[in-house]
């Protein structure tokens, strides 16, 4: 019997110190800020208390590394979709950006899920030449990079998000004609890929900035983590072969892109056409396209 999930506690929202220093410089008034506070509980409520972020009953069960072959494959063929789908709809992103920065901060996503690695300033003005070696682990999930910028990174074709993948896949019997594709998918997961694209990747900038928002801040909430502990647990029982680092690298990531959105947040809201009702609209329904995606997982597996 397949036990409920236990909600997560929810994230607080605050005013960071981006904001405190605005209202120092004259630039925020004191009435703008509570605003804005009022509004970050309304995002809280309206959105971090959905229940997929606090309550996936598929990535629970998941954690507990009980998982079949059979069920593994499933999940790692359907993720894989997810995974290369998400590719068109970053590209709509960084196509529909409002504004270069804008632009930049979604191409650093795009272009680190396609190979180029974050690199440290100091990395970047400092170039060392590498043996063939040493350029062959630059690709390593485990060594690369979770913050800092692509703009001066190399791109290694090992390091593209989808061959790490490749690998976890590679160690449960799948190659790579076997992943990926939207002919693997099923109506759910592509459902969830369809609503990526719509929303995620909208021309319009306020839809867009819901889901981008309500997406990063899913990311960060956990699943991830519950994912690696159950991937561990299998690894540890009976498939030592497993290469985990795609899901280990993605967990140390999301907060800090969770952290971004933020302060992206924080950008658009205070521009006179900022509109609420569209954030929200945006936000909610990829929160509700998500929660297709892993419910559909989870009625798999009482079938």
């Amino acid at each position: 019997m397949i036990a409920q999930a236990i909600p997560k506690k929810p994230t607080h929202l605050t005013i960071s110190s981006r904001i405190h220093e605005r209202l120092r410089q004259g630039t925020l008034t004191q009435q703008q800020i509570d605003d804005f506070q009022e509004f970050l509980k309304d995002v809280e409520r309206k959105l971090l208390h959905h229940r997929i972020i606090r309550n996936n009953a598929y990535t629970k069960w998941f954690q507990k590394g009980t998982a079949t072959d059979v069920e593994l494959r499933h999940f790692i063929q359907q993720f894989s979709v997810f995974s290369n789908q998400f590719l068109v709809a970053a590209l709509l992103k960084v196509i529909n950006s409002p504004t270069l920065q804008q632009s930049r901060a979604s191409r650093e996503i795009l272009l680190n899920e396609l190979g180029v690695i974050y690199r440290h300033t100091e990395q970047i003005s400092n170039a060392i030449v590498l043996t063939e070696e040493t350029k062959d682990k630059e690709g390593d999930p485990e060594l690369v990079s979770t913050e800092c910028t692509v703009d001066g990174g190399i791109c290694r074709f090992q390091a593209a998000h989808f061959e790490w993948l490749l690998g976890v896949a590679k160690g449960l019997g799948l190659d790579f004609a076997d992943i990926g594709k939207r002919k693997h998918g099923s109506p759910k997961t592509l459902h969830f890929c369809d609503e990526l694209i719509r929303l995620y990747g909208s021309d319009d900038r306020q839809i867009a900035e819901g889901a981008s928002f309500a997406v990063e801040h899913w990311a960060a909430a956990g699943f991830w983590q519950e994912l690696e502990d159950g991937f561990i647990r299998i690894k540890q029982m009976r498939h030592p072969q497993l290469r985990l680092a795609f899901f280990t690298w993605h967990n140390r990531v999301e907060a800090q892109h969770a952290a971004h959105t933020l302060e992206e947040l924080e950008e658009v809201y205070f521009n006179p056409n900022f509109d609420r009702a569209k954030f929200f609209e945006g936000g909610w329904q990829i929160l509700e396209a998500i929660a297709v995606f892993w419910d559909g997982l989870y009625s798999d597996l009482l079938q």
